[in-house]
């Protein structure tokens, strides 16, 4: 407050303070229980961080350790749709994984648990369980081994692909036949018959059937150079006409040094307008052959029938291997025009028919 008092004519102005009550104990209290809740939160996030960090350091560690060693495989199938705790259940009762909880854990902490690929597969004990996933999440599935002998057809390989996939010997051959799947793979013909590449392939066993061609085509294509193409052109026959050549060359002979003597054969006759009479021809053309080929069936008028025809049938009979294909490209430059089996793989070549008539009777007719 401020009062005035008079001195000697000046003013004089004394302040005066007067102090608020405070509590101070209560103060003190307060403070003393902020720290308290501070000092708690502290070890508490301490002790989360530290339950947290062991959880996943004992995570990371599982997911490094395989179940054993050495390299035995088990086949293991993931199946459309299936529950992730099933196939985890699973895959502990088949002894491939440890402790099931922790590895639905880590797939979650990785955010595996929902994108696992159906599919057959091919799982190694000394796999961990992160090679595990990986394999499960990226559909590495299991390949089938599938060889395709040179010389085989279409119904051939059909039955092959049956016993090793899930593709039926039906659906191969109705894809293998379909007409417009064969333009629309740029192949000018009405079935894939001559294109599907006799080679070793490696396949999941439930690739579709289109698939499964269209990389037989491509391999016919990478295979096929471009060179070729022009060889053809300089024989006057197109890439058609010389894969139906290389199919008949193959399947006339397994000796692979008589290829282009064969081939030297059929072009001559080719030249010459003779046909062609070839037996594995005439026996492509019949459906459901018992393997005793006869002279009704010689006689019998089939577009395969080249006893019958002249030139080339309208398409391959088999799946030519690459030394076939360049025999029928690259001729051995002869003036044979027949040829007989001598019964041991092999041929005997003749330039007339007085000649072949002999080797005929020595080889064929005689007992």
């Amino acid at each position: 407050m401020i009062r005035h008092l008079a001195s000697n004519h000046d003013l004089v102005y004394e302040s005066e303070y007067i102090p608020m009550p405070m509590q101070d104990g209560i103060l003190e209290c307060e403070v003393i229980r902020l720290k308290k809740i501070h000092t708690f939160l502290l070890v508490g996030l301490a002790i989360c961080f530290y339950v947290v960090s062991s959880i996943f350091m004992d995570l990371m560690q599982y997911a490094d350790a395989p179940v054993g060693h050495g390299p035995e495989r088990i086949n293991f199938s993931v199946n459309s749709g299936e529950n992730f705790q099933r196939m985890t259940h699973r895959l502990h009762e088949m002894g491939l994984i440890r402790h099931p909880r922790k590895f639905r854990w880590y797939a979650r902490l990785k955010g595996y648990d929902k994108i696992i690929k159906a599919g057959d597969y091919r799982l190694s004990l000394s796999a961990t369980p992160r090679q595990i996933l990986d394999i499960l999440v990226h559909g590495k599935v299991a390949l089938q081994k599938i060889t395709i002998p040179e010389g085989y057809n279409i119904y051939q390989i059909a039955l092959l692909v049956s016993q090793n996939t899930t593709i039926s010997e039906r659906a191969f051959i109705q894809k293998a036949t379909d007409a417009s799947f064969v333009k629309a793979k740029g192949i000018a013909a009405e079935t894939f018959e001559g294109y599907l590449f006799p080679e070793t392939y490696f396949f999941p066993k439930n690739i579709l059937p289109e698939d499964l061609i269209g990389a037989m085509v491509k391999r016919f294509r990478e295979v096929f150079l471009p060179e070729w193409t022009l060889r053809a052109k300089a024989l006057k026959m197109s890439v058609h006409q010389i894969i139906t050549l290389a199919s008949i060359i193959e399947k006339e002979t397994g000796a692979a040094f008589e290829r282009p003597l064969i081939s030297s054969v059929f072009h001559n006759r080719l030249k010459k307008g003779m046909r062609l009479s070839s037996d594995p021809t005439v026996i492509y053309g019949i459906r459901n052959f018992n393997g005793n080929l006869t002279r009704k069936d010689l006689e019998t008028m089939t577009p395969y029938n080249t006893y019958r025809i002249k030139g080339l049938p309208p398409g391959p009979i088999a799946n030519p291997g690459i030394d076939s294909i360049k025999a029928a490209l690259y001729p051995a430059e002869t003036d044979y025009l027949y040829f007989v089996s001598k019964k041991d793989a092999t041929h005997q070549f003749s330039t007339n028919l007085k000649d072949h008539n002999r080797a005929v009777r020595q080889y064929q007719l005689r007992r």
